[in-house]
């Protein structure tokens, strides 16, 4: 069984069930994550579970285990390292493995901040964009909702790599939709996708981010078969729920102080099904006035 090595802080014990850390929104080519894979600013995360998941073959050359720290601060500082992609088990599907080396991480973070670290990364408005082993796990939890030609939704799209990597695997005869309800996060994301591969498809429309409060979804362009939200809420959205086509897929943290991620799928009798695939900690999905305070 793959398994996921990780230094911990020394004053901690590890629970039955392996922790890793992880956050809202976030992604990098693999040959230069797997180069910067120490864990950083732990302010947001994500807890997972270890997995039956393996990385595909093709994948092999991209992995080693040379990530053991020259410098153990990081257990003292309780900084977590993440010594094998394989190990930890977050990338089983060559798709996304190909997905998230076309979208460069580095066109999405700030200036002068480390494109390529496993952490989350400020981005300005109370936001962030989360780590990539984050946005791994979801590509893959919707990645039969991401076929050619489908429709899916990014709720609270952020800095745009998400949606980004969602217009790709759904293609141009697909359609891809971006909701962030801070003007400017919206449109230094457009920016952003101009300067990366999936730039084709935000000019010929279909990929589109707009602006608008997400927990009532984008019904222009519904029913969706995939949506994707970024930011946990209270329960479930009903408009969210209401714009999930039959036989369609929703990812979404849901909780308060204790959260858990959850998978919503809708049969195609539109009777709904729900399990939680993790417990995590994200952001609060609210208002563009509470997130501007602070929350």
């Amino acid at each position: 069984m793959p398994m996921l090595l990780m230094l911990m802080p020394m004053s901690l014990s590890l629970p039955a069930g392996v922790i890793a850390y992880g956050f809202r929104n976030c992604s990098p080519p693999l040959k230069r994550l797997l180069a910067h894979s120490n864990t950083n600013n732990l302010h947001h995360y994500h807890h997972l579970r270890r997995r039956n998941n393996t990385i595909p073959p093709q994948l092999n050359t991209l992995i080693s285990f040379n990530f053991f720290p020259r410098n153990l601060n990081c257990l003292l500082t309780g900084n977590s390292l993440f010594f094998s992609m394989e190990n930890y088990g977050t990338i089983s599907s060559k798709k996304v493995s190909e997905v998230m080396e076309t979208i460069d991480r580095a066109l999405f973070v700030p200036d002068g901040t480390p494109a390529y670290v496993d952490s989350p990364m400020a981005i300005g408005y109370n936001a962030t964009i989360s780590a990539p082993h984050m946005h791994a796990t979801c590509l893959q939890l919707l990645e039969e909702n991401l076929k050619s030609g489908m429709h899916v939704l990014d709720v609270g799209s952020g800095t745009g790599y998400l949606t980004a990597c969602f217009a790709l695997m759904v293609g141009p005869q697909g359609r891809a939709v971006g909701v962030e309800h801070i003007p400017e996060l919206a449109d230094s994301s457009i920016k952003n996708i101009k300067k990366s591969a999936a730039a084709p498809l935000l000019k010929e429309g279909s990929l589109s981010i707009h602006v608008g409060d997400g927990r009532q979804g984008w019904p222009e362009f519904a029913p969706y078969d995939a949506i994707h939200v970024g930011a946990a809420a209270p329960e479930i959205p009903q408009p969210l729920l209401d714009q999930l086509k039959p036989g369609g897929r929703m990812v979404i943290p849901v909780g308060n102080i204790f959260q858990d991620l959850k998978v919503i799928d809708k049969n195609e009798d539109g009777s709904i099904s729900v399990r939680s695939e993790t417990s995590v900690r994200y952001v609060p999905l609210t208002s563009k006035d509470a997130q501007l305070r602070g929350y």
